[in-house]
């Protein structure tokens, strides 16, 4: 199967061509369900599989996800599930923190070594905040029927909104702390964000993750297309922190088909089977990474 390899010129990747879509089909397909692109294991695939360690793999895991989201998010704003306030809430924290993390990334976790330990205390978080809400969590069950998000007035701080038969808040103040905190994780790790915040919204928040995914997924758009520009053209950019185009966009053509899937099926699955994969593939990428040996 020789003749199906390919080199990439820019990271030199070398692998089969369809390698790359497939795999991001599979992340997307199963992480936009949950408001995520899978971006956050897309990095350990490169990093580990095809051994692309420089700068510009950041950059190239946040271009997959500008592949990735809009198939989504257009379904969620035609079915009435866009939270559009609550997006522009978490993208005033994630963009400036973004910029924060883009500056660590490219002068203090410029040795694979370091990243590496940084990868994997971003996912071994995450396992663990996916492992608390799966033993908090009741019975699941698909989004209601027909239900869609109806804004309400702020009140003292707050977002308001009414999903189904039931109101919810948002503070502000802390949605865009930890926003912005993610956004320098995100940064440096070369994720949108979305990975860190849905968990966030739905296990700290008690949100439901029904309405809060096109949210989150809209953010991550936001912040992976500043994350590109300053990869690209932002102080201390060059080859080796710019992105693969062509590698991102293998990565982003089987994330859109992926994404596009997995939001047409995302309101009849129940979250609790996808929460235990993800689940366990975080932690065993945590474990790798964290005690190599």
């Amino acid at each position: 199967m020789d003749f199906l390899k390919i080199t990439f010129p820019i990271s030199g990747v070398e692998t089969w061509i369809f390698l790359p879509p497939l795999v991001t089909f599979v992340l997307a397909f199963l992480g936009v369900m949950g408001g995520v692109t899978g971006a956050f294991l897309l990095l350990p695939f490169q990093f580990s599989i095809l051994h692309y360690t420089v700068a510009g793999v950041s950059a190239t895991n946040l271009l997959y996800n500008l592949f990735t989201i809009p198939p989504a998010l257009l379904r969620f704003y035609r079915e009435k599930r866009f939270n559009y306030p609550l997006t522009l809430l978490m993208l005033s924290g994630l963009v400036p923190g973004l910029f924060t993390g883009y500056l660590l990334r490219i002068h203090y976790f410029s040795s694979p070594e370091r990243f590496r330990a940084l990868v994997g205390l971003v996912l071994l978080y995450l396992s663990l905040r996916i492992l608390k809400d799966l033993r908090s969590q009741g019975a699941a069950s698909p989004a209601p029927r027909e239900a869609r998000i109806v804004f309400l007035p702020r009140r003292g701080g707050n977002l308001l909104f009414r999903f189904g038969e039931e109101t919810y808040r948002v503070p502000m103040v802390p949605v865009i702390g930890i926003s912005f905190l993610v956004g320098v994780i995100g940064g440096a790790y070369g994720i949108g964000g979305g990975a860190i915040l849905a968990p966030y919204l739905v296990s700290i928040l008690h949100l439901p993750v029904h309405a809060v995914a096109g949210a989150t997924l809209a953010s991550t758009f936001g912040a992976s297309l500043c994350g590109v520009f300053f990869y690209t053209l932002g102080p201390g950019s060059g080859p080796h922190t710019r992105p693969d185009w062509l590698l991102g966009a293998l990565f982003g053509l089987g994330g859109l088909f992926g994404a596009y899937f997995g939001a047409r099926v995302q309101r009849r699955v129940p979250e609790r089977p996808i929460k235990w994969g993800l689940f366990l593939a975080t932690l065993l990428v945590a474990a790798k990474y964290l005690f190599p040996t």
